[in-house]
């Protein structure tokens, strides 16, 4: 091995100034229109509704919005690493997404137009979510893979950049110039995104995208799942089959629930108990494929239990840009620091997570994380994540205290919102900007993309069990027994959702306890 092959002795990939930029200006369009939406559906768009539902209405919009954009990672996913590769994906559908912000500009008095264009953002964010980030991954090799982690977290770092800037700035433009500049600005900015990433091009490394595989995570599933063993029956396929009856009901059940609850819950079901089956007889399939192809399916399960343990922290993590900004409508805004007195915009309470996360990462990587190793205890991803975990449960416990003083009809300033903001942030820093290194460090080579967009799928999850519990909270009994405990709808929702936390936060450190790290970094360079 020459010196130049030897880890860590490789330099900083000269192209990826390229993909942060990008990153930065596409995320300050998403979050630009996405933290402004709740409010501009609620005072502009829904007024055609009476009152009382315009809240609910403007909540189950926005996160059927989000469940869409983190549903998309799979088609983009699919696409990428079958069809077109990374880089294609990305620029295409960038092309869609900075469609669908012109159509909000332009349809900000018309529900199907508007409608439309939250749709093609959905397919253009959704769909290069999980490429861009294995994209940056595609840049390293054994050679410099030790500095991903770096580039991974600047790369989380100016996401928040780009957020931070949006959230203060959005929500003056709307109340100032109105929606169509609101909306507008945010577009333009997605196509400079599209054309800093495009002026890259000839610079990035372009992993191609796998050839047909007969030995696929899908070819060897189904074949564990149908095979026969002598004396046996097929249990694997029993429950997979449970999964697939119970996927029929829930979409049959769309009519009652919506179609949205009753697609993601089918989808939810067939994922889950096709993956239980399928790992019930996973052996079967050795000799019919290759051992390293059964293997790596094993390894996609079990990074896909890691994923869904996630999810509720999704639920949690979401809503601070519908539930929090509702709250926020109800509190005093006016805010005095060091003598000077100032207004708050509800939605610009966002700010403070993007904000928070630029300072959070540097202090985790320079003191915390440093720290906590002299004391012997290693911050390893999955420990960090249940951490986070716990930390957003904590913070829906301060904001459903908040939310009680509220209900008791005490003033509160919206100045109090900023410990839960500080809790959440720490969660989110601990789960998601982890969570990108996880997913790509444990992917299998063929896999990258689809693994990313399972990654981004539990996002999808966590936002499905919120609109199942407010499609709950609709419900007449559900109503009654909870103001029979002398609490508030609302109050009730936010330390559900704390427990919820809670109990996934069991379950996942368990689990993590179990777990065995792999290394799926690309070999040395050429």
């Amino acid at each position: 091995m020459t010196d130049l092959a030897k880890p860590g002795s490789g330099r900083m990939p000269r192209q990826i100034p390229y993909i942060i930029a990008n990153e930065g200006c596409e995320r300050f369009s998403f979050y630009g229109m996405r933290n402004i939406l709740t409010p501009f559906l609620i005072t502009t768009l829904l007024m055609f509704l009476p009152e009382d539902m315009r809240t609910g209405e403007a909540k189950h919009v926005f996160h059927t919005f989000v469940i869409g954009v983190y549903f998309f990672p799979l088609l983009g996913g699919w696409l990428a690493d079958r069809y077109f590769g990374k880089y294609n994906t990305v620029f295409w559908l960038s092309l869609v997404y900075c469609a669908g912000h012109a159509c909000l500009a332009i349809f900000e008095d018309n529900v199907n137009g508007f409608y439309f264009g939250l749709f093609l953002i959905a397919l253009g964010s959704g769909g290069i979510k999980p490429l861009v980030a294995s994209f940056v991954g595609d840049q390293f090799d054994q050679t410099n893979k030790d500095k991903a982690k770096v580039v991974f977290d600047a790369f989380y770092w100016i996401i928040n950049f780009g957020s931070f800037f949006a959230s203060l700035l959005m929500p003056l433009l709307l109340r100032d110039y109105g929606p169509a500049w609101a909306f507008g600005v945010p577009g333009i900015l997605m196509f400079i995104a599209t054309m800093v990433f495009w002026s890259g091009k000839k610079k990035y490394v372009h992993v191609p995208p796998s050839p047909p595989n007969p030995h696929s995570f899908m070819q060897v599933a189904k074949t564990a799942l149908l095979a026969k063993a002598p004396g046996q029956g097929r249990p694997g396929l029993n429950v997979a089959l449970i999964g697939a009856a119970g996927a029929v009901v829930s979409l049959a059940m769309s009519v009652q629930w919506g179609f949205v609850i009753g697609a993601c819950t089918a989808l939810v079901l067939l994922m889950a108990f096709g993956g239980i089956g399928a790992s019930m007889q996973l052996d079967r399939a050795r000799g019919l494929h290759p051992q390293e192809a059964v293997d790596g399916v094993r390894a996609v399960l079990r990074i896909l239990i890691v994923f869904a343990l996630v999810t509720p922290f999704w639920s949690l993590f979401d809503q601070k840009a519908s539930t929090w900004i509702v709250q926020a409508n109800a509190m005093t805004t006016q805010v005095s620091f060091l003598g000077w007195s100032f207004d708050v915009i509800p939605a610009q309470m966002q700010a403070l997570n993007p904000l928070l996360v630029m300072i959070l990462i540097p202090v985790n990587n320079l003191l915390l994380f440093p720290m906590l190793r002299k004391f012997g205890i290693e911050p390893s991803p999955l420990r960090r994540m249940t951490a986070g975990i716990v930390l957003s449960a904590a913070a829906w416990i301060v904001v459903g205290n908040l939310q009680v003083a509220l209900d008791a009809g005490d003033p509160v300033s919206i100045a109090w919102q900023i410990a839960p903001y500080a809790l959440l942030t720490l969660g989110e820093v601990l789960v998601s900007a982890t969570g990108l290194e996880f997913a790509y460090s444990q992917a299998p080579a063929s896999m990258k993309g689809v693994i990313m967009a399972l990654w981004y799928l539990a996002v999808t999850v966590g936002n499905l069990w919120v609109l199942i519990v407010n499609a709950s909270v609709k419900n007449e009994s559900v109503v009654g027994y909870i103001e029979g405990t002398g609490m508030g709808v609302m109050a009730a929702q936010m330390y559900f959702f704390a427990g919820f936390a809670l109990l996934s936060a069991l379950a996942f450190g368990w689990y993590a306890t179990r777990y065995k790290m792999v290394d799926h970094y690309r070999g040395n360079a050429a």
